[in-house]
């Protein structure tokens, strides 16, 4: 018996090639045996700290394979210098129930959750955006520029967040490999200027406001996951054409949540969800003046094709 494989983040990297990892999301999104529960989230108590959240999330294909994902969160892990986020991911036969696989988690979810909004954005970004956002310097950051790279040709990438220094060296690392990337420390005026606009953050308050977004950009909103989370304004998602990677988890975030609380939209007006829009069962993008948004919160089926990749046959 061939003993499983065990990646760590660096070798999840080499073999999750960004043209094959964009190739992998659209075939599992269009793979009618692909699919799994709703997650499940937990609070464990911590001694002296606020509760970290255990978040399991399972998905698997039908006959073929069996993933798993754990995840913890704590919030209050930055200013010890560690990652607020942590995942491991297990693979198994779906026939025998073999264990395949196991991997770090880490890079494993920022590339597939950047390839998702990268899908995603190949259908709803105007075929002429050349100038493009990324709003966050954490790990996810990086990752969305290069996959949203992949489906635009952009002449422009810009990097902002609330650390100046940490941007430049985003950027930095970026112009390195190739994008022509520079930080900025306008968000609002970025805004404005951007054909694509990426959020990747834990923000607890709106930084990217309907009033700056011009007709005809695309918003990709990946970051906020919970209620108290958002990353943009009631403003921009009431004006916006609206796709959710997944339509029960997306909405949990603030972004939904705050303006369908407020009555400002409702789930009519939603376009549809990530797997709709992958299989054409839904229309993307209609006009250059559109206004577009892809809210997501992530989804098990990502993990799925990410980990058979990353494993291989």
């Amino acid at each position: 018996m061939t003993d499983p494989a065990m990646l760590t983040d660096a070798e999840v990297a080499e073999r999750l090639g960004w043209p094959e990892l964009l190739a992998a999301v659209e075939d599992v999104l269009r793979d009618d045996r692909a699919g799994g529960p709703t997650r499940t989230l937990h609070q464990v108590a911590r001694p002296d700290a606020a509760p970290l959240s255990l978040l399991m999330k399972p998905a698997w294909s039908v006959g073929d394979t069996v993933v798993v994902k754990v995840v913890t969160v704590v919030d209050d892990n930055g200013p010890r210098g560690l990652a607020g986020v942590n995942a491991g991911v297990l693979m198994f036969d779906g026939t025998d129930g073999r264990l395949l696989g196991l991997a770090a988690g880490n890079e494993l979810t920022t590339r597939r959750t950047a390839a998702a909004s990268a899908v995603a954005a190949r259908r709803l970004a105007r075929p002429d955006a050349r100038r493009l956002l990324v709003v966050g310097t954490g790990a996810l950051a990086p990752r969305l520029a290069e996959a949203h790279a992949q489906v635009r040709d952009y002449d422009s990438v810009q990097v902002w967040g609330r650390d100046a220094a940490r941007a430049e060296e985003v950027a930095s690392a970026l112009a390195a490999d190739g994008l022509p990337a520079e930080a900025t420390h306008d968000l609002r005026a970025a805004v404005r200027a951007a054909d694509v606009v990426s959020c990747g953050t834990s923000s607890t308050e709106p930084l990217v406001l309907g009033a700056d977004v011009r007709p005809g950009t695309h918003v990709d909103l990946v970051g906020a996951y919970s209620p108290t989370t958002r990353e943009s304004d009631d403003d921009l998602i009431a004006a916006a054409s609206v796709w959710l990677d997944h339509l029960e988890d997306a909405t949990i975030a603030g972004d939904m949540a705050s303006p369908l609380a407020a009555g400002r939209i409702t789930m009519d007006d939603v376009i549809g969800d990530l797997t709709q829009l992958a299989r054409g069962e839904v229309r993307g993008r209609e006009g250059d003046d559109e206004i577009t948004v892809f809210k997501s919160a992530g989804m098990a089926v990502e993990d799925l094709a990410a980990m058979r990749l990353a494993v291989g046959d």
